[in-house]
């Protein structure tokens, strides 16, 4: 954004994250207003979280911490107090790690403990900046006479923090443009809503909407497909009802394959990739995308095999890195020398002198190293290209501005990322990889419309980072010599074209809400709600449900989810386990058959529930 700024000649425009702007006014306003050195930023909150926990009577495993964060994230970002929480929670039946009152105690200490330490959170910066600007007028009316004019990109993923913070910048005034599409949604359980988005006229009732229906990035094949995807969503809000019409010349139709497991998934992908660079498709213009980060150790492996380089996005932070670390101190110190010459002549000397030769290194690490300098050589480059007369000192200061918004340069290699990491972000060639029931939707949102609408729109986001060339995805099996019984995402129903190989699937395996409206299994008429679809009967016709085996089946599951430490309806919800106990399925494709039994709970828990039906049937 700020290099399109600069080709504009709006050189003076602040472009930043919510959070580094905060941070850049609570620095600044500090000193007036609490008159002490300004708190550190707290890098890494688990240490604080751990001591929480334990005053509060939790353990301190890992696992726990980090969902005992997300719970104080969301809490912060949603404007929920630690006294508000529990009913909060219930209200909204938020999946709590451990009781709400004990996750309110947890955080309460938690704010106490980092408060005696004088430091800052991520989300503090947020809460700390809009209260600085709602209690002290002078600070508040010195802001808003430096800033008049206020531009929000990706407005549907606003949070109520970020919306008060906005209101506090804007004073009352409404020099406001926001930017947004409902459809890509995707960080609701981070306390983010369209809510703002959506209701933005009623609350603006002048302003100008531009419906944004042009898509000038994606080939129109890429577009309809995308088009198909959002189409199938339900409940879609009516401003959310947009169908994109590509404005780019036509492209190849978006691929898809299925593999046998996940080794050759990856290989398949490595091998298209490698003929994509061989048809002059750069490196830095190709990704494969995932839903979970535990996917991208397959394609890491079958890109080194092959010799293609990667970086895989939403690992390391690019300036937290240690050699980025030692080149901006030198380049910060060089800034400060009465030598002057050519911008990016003087970068590679500095840069020289820490690693950066004429010539790559052959590979690993090594490689990497030097990789992570030229992108800096690079960004010198971008910089002298765009500013007259750029030197040294306002090369360090971008530098600078970049390492506190987190805004890495782009480095030459293949982009490994989740579909979380990508938004925001587009290349010619993109990779949906293990398109799988399980993995996409994601197993514990089986059950919860809302969530699966979610993943949905977190798929369209996928499909539509893509300029040209698409493909799409899935194995039947995690590894080799595993049983192929896996199912293809729910959310590729449609998309197939009906001549193409992948299309051919087993009946048993196809998905009750895709071709033909499920049926009741005792009368034979359509099956609409959500819950009779997963019973497999309309809500009006006897049940047959065998108590004893519900019984064992409940016990079971709590066996299960103690061993996992998750909560019950994780490993199945009290419908699936109904819907068992009236089908009594005795093999894998009867199992399979029921609405909530995807390929991920058929590996995992398909052997262990047919024994628990074949010992009920036989006793």
């Amino acid at each position: 954004m700020r290099t399109r700024l600069r080709g504009l000649g709006v050189d003076a425009a602040q472009a930043l994250t919510f959070h580094a702007a905060a941070r850049r006014q609570l620095r600044y306003f500090w000193p007036q207003v609490v008159g002490d050195r300004p708190w550190e930023l707290l890098e890494n909150k688990f240490r604080y979280i751990s001591q929480a926990a334990n005053k509060a009577g939790l353990g301190t495993e890992t696992e726990l911490l980090r969902d005992l964060a997300s719970e104080i994230e969301w809490s912060k970002a949603s404007l929920v107090s630690p006294d508000d929480y529990p009913a909060v929670a219930a209200r909204t039946q938020r999946d709590t790690p451990a009781p709400a009152t004990q996750v309110a105690e947890v955080y309460r200490n938690y704010e106490k403990v980092k408060n005696a330490a004088q430091v800052l959170d991520f989300d503090d910066l947020l809460l700390h900046t809009t209260a600085v600007l709602e209690e002290h007028t002078v600070v508040a009316q010195e802001f808003r006479e430096r800033y008049r004019c206020f531009v929000v990109d990706e407005y549907q993923d606003v949070t109520p923090l970020q919306q008060r913070l906005l209101d506090a910048w804007l004073g009352g005034r409404d020099d406001l443009t926001v930017v947004g599409d409902a459809n890509q949604t995707i960080y609701s359980f981070g306390g983010a809503s369209p809510r703002p988005l959506l209701e933005f006229t009623r609350r603006f009732p002048e302003a100008t909407v531009v419906r944004l229906e042009r898509d000038y990035r994606s080939t129109p094949e890429v577009v309809a497909l995308a088009n198909q995807v959002i189409g199938a969503a339900r409940g879609r809000p009516a401003g959310s009802r947009l169908k994109l019409i590509g404005q780019r010349p036509s492209g190849p139709s978006p691929r898809f394959a299925e593999y046998d497991d996940e080794t050759a998934e990856a290989a398949a992908v490595a091998r298209r990739i490698r003929d994509l660079l061989d048809s002059g498709v750069a490196a830095s213009e190709i990704a494969v995308l995932y839903r979970v980060n535990a996917q991208s150790e397959a394609y890491e492996q079958a890109l080194a095999e092959v010799g293609i380089p990667y970086l895989v996005r939403g690992g390391e932070r690019f300036f937290a890195r240690a050699e980025v670390r030692q080149a901006m101190s030198a380049l910060r110190m060089a800034s400060t020398d009465a030598y002057t010459g050519e911008l990016v002549t003087r970068v590679r000397s500095v840069l020289a002198k820490v690693g950066l030769t004429d010539q790559p290194p052959a590979g690993g690490a090594a490689k990497e190293r030097w990789d992570a300098l030229l992108s800096i050589v690079e960004l010198a480059e971008e910089l002298a290209s765009t500013v007259d007369d750029a030197d040294l000192p306002r090369f360090v200061a971008e530098l600078e501005q970049r390492a506190t918004a987190q805004h890495p340069p782009t480095v030459e290699g293949i982009t490994l990322a989740s579909l979380h990491a990508a938004k925001g972000l587009e290349w010619d060639a993109v990779f949906l990889v293990g398109l799988a029931e399980g993995t996409m939707p994601i197993l514990h949102a089986d059950g919860d419309d809302a969530a699966i609408e979610e993943e949905r729109r977190l798929f369209y986001v996928g499909v539509t980072r893509a300029r040209e060339h698409l493909s799409l995805s899935w194995a039947l099996a995690r590894t080799s010599g595993n049983r192929r019984n896996r199912r293809r995402s729910r959310f590729l129903y449609g998309l197939i074209p009906e001549d193409h190989p992948a299309a051919r699937v087993a009946r048993s395996q196809q998905p009750k809400q895709a071709g033909n409206k499920a049926r009741c299994r005792v009368c034979g008429g359509p099956l609409l709600e959500t819950l009779d679809i997963k019973l497999g009967r309309c809500s009006r016709c006897p049940s047959n449900v065998d108590e004893q085996l519900l019984e064992k089946l409940k016990s079971w599951r709590g066996e299960r989810s103690r061993e996992l430490k998750v909560p019950a309806f994780v490993v199945f919800t009290d419908a699936t386990l109904v819907a068992i106990a009236e089908q009594r399925p005795t093999d894998d494709t009867a199992l399979c058959a029921i609405s909530g039994i995807g390929a991920t709970k058929l590996e995992r828990f398909g052997a262990e529930v047919l024994d628990v039906v074949r010992a009920s049937v036989e006793s």
